[in-house]
């Protein structure tokens, strides 16, 4: 009685796919039993030989880690190691109305980020497309007045799209806003995304002398060196799949490679062997 109950609590913590091949003894006619932990039985068995077979795969807890990882996960750049986010314009409106009253912001678009070049087709689609002021290494000027660039030097380029002060909402006596305009606010940061390819950047020139950058991004991608990764999903995690395995392996977790040690002696001419399987072959050839 005591096995049987102490089975039945075991067989409950396995997946259904594990008890179809368990012989379950009847449950046995008592009330309650206490303290009583699972019965296992355990015997030696040779063990499986599949590449693919992991403790994660085996306990099957695979795929609630890959659920896990999905969607609570913080994935991090593989290239410089920065936080990755997503932000749609409603959430990045909503960033920067949570600044404090009072804030002076540029609302930004990135054009040209360290790149070479004298960029004047930057400048001059700039001043078609309407706007009047650019930040240029940093340094603020007319999209008409910017000096000649070193063609041979990096240069960062971003079109000023629209300068703010973070109000919050409310009315003065005549019934006028002197809250921010979201409905404006809203439309520089949905034109900063278009022009910046899904990037913007919010300055913070409270202090003239001490601007302070803040990036936001529509894509899953690294706003500090640019690095793109895919939508996480379950699958990412997935070594069986294609979408999730490592493109070098194929999810096996090894790579076959030949040992030059192996292959050459290095201290031998061709005639003693430098090749050892060629030697080995030969040495083989003679004894038979």
């Amino acid at each position: 009685t005591i096995y049987a109950e102490g089975q039945r609590r075991y067989v409950e913590s396995l997946s259904a796919y594990a008890r179809q091949f368990l012989g379950l003894m009847e449950k046995p006619n008592v009330d309650q039993i206490e303290g009583l932990s699972p019965a296992i039985s355990i015997d030696q068995k040779g063990s499986g030989r599949n590449p693919r077979s992991t403790v994660g795969t085996v306990t099957e807890v695979y795929d609630y880690l890959r659920l896990l990882y999905a969607r609570i996960g913080q994935p991090h750049c593989p290239t410089c190691g920065e936080p990755i986010t997503q932000q749609t314009a409603t959430q990045i409106v909503d960033g920067i109305m949570e600044m404090p009253e009072g804030t002076r912001l540029l609302i930004l678009a990135p054009i040209i980020k360290d790149r070479k070049g004298n960029h004047k087709s930057v400048f001059e689609n700039l001043q078609k497309q309407g706007y009047v002021r650019s930040r240029v290494n940093g340094e603020m000027y007319e999209v008409t007045e910017v000096p000649d660039l070193d063609r041979y030097k990096m240069h960062t380029i971003e079109a000023v799209i629209d300068r703010i002060v973070v109000r919050p909402p409310g009315e003065d006596e005549a019934g006028e806003s002197t809250g921010t305009d979201l409905a404006r606010l809203a439309d520089s940061v949905e034109t900063a995304l278009k022009l910046g390819n899904g990037v913007l950047i919010v300055s913070d020139v409270s202090d003239r002398d001490n601007p302070v950058d803040r990036t936001f991004s529509e894509h899953f991608s690294c706003v500090k060196c640019g690095t793109s990764l895919p939508e996480i999903e379950p699958r990412t995690f997935s070594f069986n799949s294609p979408h999730g395995a490592c493109p070098a392996c194929t999810g096996l977790g090894t790579l076959q490679e030949f040992d030059p040690e192996l292959i050459l002696d290095e201290e031998a001419t061709l005639e003693n062997g430098a090749v050892i399987p060629w030697q080995r072959q030969n040495d083989d050839d003679g004894d038979g």
